[in-house]
């Protein structure tokens, strides 16, 4: 089945093909890096996380970009708060941003470039514009020359009437129109700086992006994505700018995800129910945060709420608890069979190839993660009832386990530690108690079974021995 992927530009769900066979060059907008990534950074950060990995698991080698904003009005005042540097400031929540995707099981980007890495590029690109009428200084700042690019609001669907209708703020009166957008800022006493010809200053938000999309894939690329909330300005102005200059389409496919509500609330400062990964992540597993941000479709929005937390908490723990319940299997099924090596199970493997291509297709629509976790479910119930059989053999429990994996290396929502063998300690204390059991020693049995929770391994007595998980 083709790859379709719903095109903000053309409000369709287009066929993918990509600029060069087998490559795939993906830009995604990243943080302004002046406080921890909070929830709503998080679903861009998982969700394209998946595109890519899914990407790449059918064969698509991706150059993969997001950006770092370290310099603007917001670090500028952080700085100011913490009494320190912008640059210190950036470094700061850059490695916050790094220790905080890595914990949600984040892959990193082929490059995270950042803005004050790239000046002489974002200057060049000001420049040019400037050299072909399409921008203008006035009083140190540039701007952007909207009415010679006839294509702005291609992206929002909004015309130039529409947006200046719509403007209710006071308008900069060196604007020659309201919906023109700075390109440059001039820097204003003791703030960072950096020489232009236009004087001392700092760029746009939407100039970098631009600048850096070309610099580290080129005048057009594959996929450009990010937040709902990114389509108007950000990257309606970001269309503008690249393809004024290039005079090429700047992205063949735009994807944009939607809003992440708390408790069926926008989020928002004045409400005061913003939430940050780095909280999240000491309370909630990294694998729970995912399912959660997968378990609806990227393009609707997602309520965050306890009950929604426990849902997904209670959907892993059914599929955890099936692949413990396989690798438990496992360990004896070549004793269970006397050591005679058998093929896998002809039904389970044709229900094997069902899920692998329900899982498939439905991920070629438009990366529609939650039904992509409907196949996962469904090998659930392909395995469950198998790996409860008197009989089983090694050839059909690897093939069960290794559809998990190959899912799961898209998803990732299964935590690391379902694949790490108990070390010799746990092993033991888990023989010691055995044997404890059989000496009907049931208060040294008990205590072993205290220090194994205490540990995080929950035992399991079944008809096939002792089974064990991860909580």
């Amino acid at each position: 089945m083709t790859l379709k992927i719903y095109n903000t530009l053309t409000r369709n769900k287009d066929e993918f093909k990509p600029l060069t066979a087998g490559q795939v060059n993906m830009y995604v907008c990243g943080p302004t890096v002046y406080d921890y990534i909070h929830i709503g950074n998080a679903r861009p950060v998982i969700f394209f996380d998946v595109v890519r990995r899914y990407l790449e698991s059918i064969g698509y080698n991706v150059k993969y970009v997001v950006n770092f904003t370290d310099v603007d009005d917001k670090l500028i005042k952080k700085a100011a708060e913490m009494g320190t540097t912008v640059p210190e400031v950036a470094d700061l929540f850059v490695q916050k941003y790094y220790e905080d995707t890595k914990g949600l099981g984040v892959r990193e980007a082929t490059v995270h470039p950042r803005v004050t890495q790239n000046m002489g590029e974002i200057i060049a690109f000001i420049s040019g514009l400037e050299a072909k009428g399409l921008a203008y200084e006035a009083g140190g700042d540039v701007f952007f020359r909207t009415s010679k690019f006839a294509e702005y609001g291609k992206l929002s669907q909004q015309n130039l009437d529409e947006l200046q209708f719509g403007i209710r703020v006071d308008v900069d009166q060196r604007k020659e129109n309201p919906q023109d957008f700075v390109l440059w800022k001039a820097a204003k006493p003791g703030e960072i700086s950096w020489s232009s010809p236009w004087g001392d200053g700092r760029p746009g938000w939407h100039i970098e992006c631009s600048a850096m999309v070309r610099k580290y894939l080129g005048e057009t690329i594959d996929i450009h994505g990010g937040g709902q909330d990114l389509t108007f300005p950000h990257h309606e102005c970001e269309i503008a700018q690249s393809e004024g200059l290039t005079g090429h389409q700047m992205a063949n496919y735009w994807m944009h995800n939607g809003f992440v509500n708390i408790n069926n609330e926008k989020m928002s400062k004045s409400l005061g129910n913003g939430i940050t990964v780095h909280q999240l992540l000491k309370t909630i597993p990294a694998q729970v945060i995912r399912y959660f941000m997968l378990s609806g479709h990227y393009r609707n929005p997602l309520n965050f709420s306890d009950e929604a937390v426990e849902q997904a908490k209670g959907s892993l723990a059914r599929i955890e608890n099936c692949i413990s319940a396989l690798k438990h299997r496992l360990k004896s099924a070549a004793a269970e069979t006397g050591g005679a090596p058998a093929a896998a199970d002809a039904a389970i493997a044709a229900a094997v190839q069902d899920v692998k291509a329900q899982f498939e297709a439905k991920m070629n629509d438009d990366f529609n993660t939650p039904d992509a976790i409907t196949a996962v479910f469904e090998l659930v119930n392909v395995a469950n009832p198998y790996a409860n059989r008197e009989e089983v053999n090694a050839a059909t429990l690897e093939l069960l386990l290794q559809q998990f994996a190959a899912m799961d290396d898209v998803l990732g929502i299964l935590a690391p530690e379902a694949d790490d063998l108990l070390d010799e300690e746990i092993e033991q204390l888990i023989a010691d108690r055995t044997e404890a059991r059989k000496s009907k020693n049931w208060a040294r049995a008990d205590e072993i079974r205290d220090l194994l929770t205490e540990r995080g391994i929950v035992l399991e007595d079944t008809a096939q021995g002792i089974r064990w998980r991860r909580k």
